[in-house]
């Protein structure tokens, strides 16, 4: 690797994308499994128990959202569980034909919907994007 995160003389940026590894595709599924199941437990906790049960829930999505983008490396690890935590709270509220539905229109409702949404792109952004590799360059010199 030369200087400016380059191999064989062209830019980090310019290299190919490859497929992801059977294991690494394992963990990002159950990270998409693990944040429905974070947005179903945060549905049902942050009415309960205002303003401590949205602070848990919300707590608790970015916990998840943050940790799997550090245990991933990469900031796929953070959307991931994003993504599963919104398909999850979108469906939870979803009314059904009988009119029953999940979430009430309050704002509680709305700061955790908005609130995860928020989270999940700061720990999206916080996550490890592509580095280059260390150089034989010094900075400063």
């Amino acid at each position: 690797m030369s200087v400016n995160g380059q191999r064989g003389g062209a830019s980090m940026l310019a290299q190919p994308l490859t497929r992801p590894s059977g294991g690494r595709i394992a963990a990002y599924l159950g990270l998409f499994l693990l944040g429905a199941v974070v947005g179903v437990a945060g549905a049902l906790v942050q009415p309960g128990w205002f303003p401590f049960g949205l602070l848990l829930a919300l707590a608790g999505a970015a916990g998840l959202f943050l940790g799997g983008a550090r245990a991933a490396g990469s900031r796929a690890g953070a959307v991931a569980p994003a993504a599963g935590w919104m398909v999850a709270v979108v469906l939870l509220t979803a009314s059904r034909s009988e009119g029953d539905f999940l979430f009430g229109a309050g704002v509680v409702s709305y700061l955790f919907l908005l609130g995860g949404m928020a989270l999940a792109v700061m720990c999206a952004t916080l996550g490890q994007g592509r580095q280059p590799g260390p150089s034989s360059a010094r900075v400063g010199k």
